[in-house]
């Protein structure tokens, strides 16, 4: 098929590499700014994986809507703005893939939602989620992922298109349980990057079983499935987010409380404060994830905030 991947980071630039492994034809777009694409252009190479030849590098948005299947994969607050330069070039018949996860904070919206906001009645929306990082893929070590859509026909043959002995994909049959798991398992892993942070490592393992229990609850009362909370998107996805050294989300946590400067992009950051905002609609109470935001967005003491949620009233557990 023909792909373009709109966006050239770490993993947009990964997803160019692996698809033309997977014998497509594929376009890398960037915009005439991007460092990432500048260095690409010049050295073939971002430091971390050297793309071929046979992968197009591209500036203009209106020839990398030329294919057939269009993969984004930019920072999640900028999928409005990408959407709406989209609309005005009048796409048709195309089929989206988010490898993104995140959800809008100004609207509470999950991604997908905002896509068909803009997407013409002729064009469809997937999800492609799950764990792995690049620097592993890129030496070969394989993992599991899972793709989602609510059209059928359009998650059959992206699975057969993209599936791998890199890359096994899972059918998703809960898109909506499945983007808030892929969303809220980076404010798992800022918390978890605080409790390394603040020497409390050993407290992971209760922090995956309840954070893993917090978010199905949110699952459910927005309409998802509780056992999508179980599943790849969100905790299959726990190890390489909550103990990987190449997870942004947990560097970021473990930074944020040493008082470090971290650059990289941690969408937990983002996520956390759509996620407050659709916990009081849903009135669902996410402690963990009150905590991640406290933190950030009030100045509360990591270490007291982090504790206290270890040493709330006495309850079962289940």
């Amino acid at each position: 098929m023909k792909i373009s991947v709109i966006g050239c980071g770490r993993w947009g630039s990964f997803i160019a590499w692996y698809l033309d492994r997977r014998e497509h034809e594929v376009t890398l777009y960037g915009r005439e700014s991007s460092r990432h694409l500048k260095r690409f252009k010049e050295e073939r190479t971002n430091g971390l994986i050297t793309l071929p030849e046979t992968v197009r590098l591209e500036t203009e948005l209106n020839k990398a809507l030329e294919s057939e299947v269009i993969i984004i994969s930019i920072n999640s607050q900028g999928l409005r703005a990408l959407m709406q330069e989209m609309e005005s070039l009048e796409v048709r018949n195309r089929t989206f893939v988010l490898c993104m996860k995140g959800m809008e904070i100004s609207t509470g919206k999950r991604l997908t939602e905002v896509v068909e906001e803009y997407m013409d009645s002729s064009s469809a929306v997937a999800v492609w989620l799950g764990p792995g990082h690049v620097q592993e893929f890129y030496r070969g070590i394989p993992n599991c992922m899972v793709i989602d859509s609510s059209d059928e026909k359009v998650k059959e043959m992206l699975i057969e298109s993209f599936s791998s002995d890199l890359i096994r994909f899972y059918y998703g049959n809960d898109l909506i349980g499945n983007e808030i798991g892929g969303a809220t398992k980076n404010i798992i892993g800022i918390a978890a990057g605080m409790l390394d942070g603040l020497g409390l490592s050993s407290l992971k393992g209760a922090l995956m079983s309840r954070g893993t229990r917090e978010i199905s609850r949110l699952m459910e009362a927005m309409g998802g499935n509780v056992l999508s909370a179980y599943g790849l998107c969100h905790l299959g996805d726990y190890e390489a987010t909550v103990f990987s050294q190449y997870s942004h989300n947990r560097k970021f946590g473990e930074s944020y409380v040493r008082g470090e400067e971290y650059s990289s992009l941690a969408e937990g950051y983002y996520t956390v404060e759509a996620i407050m905002k659709i916990s009081e609609e849903h009135h669902v109470d996410l402690p963990i994830c009150r905590a991640v935001y406290d933190v950030l967005f009030h100045g509360k003491d990591p270490g007291e905030t982090l504790n206290s949620l270890f040493i709330r009233s006495l309850k079962e557990e289940f």
